[in-house]
């Protein structure tokens, strides 16, 4: 699912950047969501540390009469959200400057003063952000990363090495991603966890497999044995559909 954010202080703007959004992923039919539109960058920042697996696309004034610019809101979100997609809807055309000398990588740069370019540009940015997501995610799995915040540190786990994802039974939204030799513990959920690529698959409620590095499904014990041997529990009514897809 290819997230979409909005941070615009000022509310009529924001607003119309809702509806073109929403829009455009209605009349679509896309896998794109509005996960937040904000006026203040912190919100913004605060969404991605509670999100850290954010994939995004970003549309972000200049000036958000904040302490903190929409350029370097940007610079903050690609620390954590290193794949994300960022567009700037602003009125100073004049401040374009600052996205090369912040070496920011913007997809577009797009001026309000102009409203018939914002919608049209607007659709034109998501489709294109959209097919950069469908590309990533069609693209060899040990070429693609699985982002985590844990603590200080910020781990780039490439899907490959993922054996499964177990929610932590001690701490409430708290999550556990095993490797053949670690596992990591972070803040997250199950359930967008289940969504960040075709090789991951829900086969209980509180965990979700890597279909690659299954060693084999035991239907008597209701139980996937992982590659190093770690085994894992699958609902029983999951079990036809998961030996489906891993042939």
């Amino acid at each position: 699912m290819l997230h979409v954010l909005i941070c615009e202080d000022d509310p009529q703007h924001r607003e119309h950047m809702e509806s073109i959004v929403i829009r455009h992923i209605t009349t679509e039919d896309v896998e794109m969501e509005l996960v937040l539109s904000a006026g203040c960058p912190t919100d913004v920042l605060d969404h991605l540390e509670e999100h850290p697996d954010t994939n995004g696309l970003y549309f972000l004034d200049v000036d958000l009469q904040h302490d903190m610019s929409g350029i370097e809101l940007a610079t903050k979100i690609k620390e954590i959200d290193a794949s994300a997609i960022i567009v700037f809807v602003t009125t100073h055309e004049e401040l374009s400057y600052l996205v090369f000398r912040y070496r920011i990588e913007a997809l577009d740069y797009i001026i309000k003063d102009r409203p018939e370019d914002v919608e049209t540009r607007a659709a034109e940015c998501m489709l294109a952000a959209y097919k950069r997501y469908l590309d990533t995610r069609a693209s060899d799995s040990k070429h693609k990363y699985y982002h985590v915040k844990a603590g200080d540190q910020i781990w780039n786990i490439p899907y490959d090495e993922i054996l499964f994802f177990e929610t932590d039974p001690t701490v409430r939204h708290k999550m556990i991603l095993h490797m053949e030799n670690s596992r990591i513990k972070f803040r997250g959920f199950i359930s967008e966890v289940a969504k960040i690529g075709p090789e991951f698959y829900r086969c209980h409620k509180s965990f979700v497999v890597n279909i690659k590095n299954i060693r084999y499904v035991d239907r008597h014990t209701e139980e996937i044995e992982m590659k190093n041997g770690n085994r894992v529990p699958i609902t029983v009514r999951k079990i036809p559909e998961l030996l489906r897809m891993i042939g």
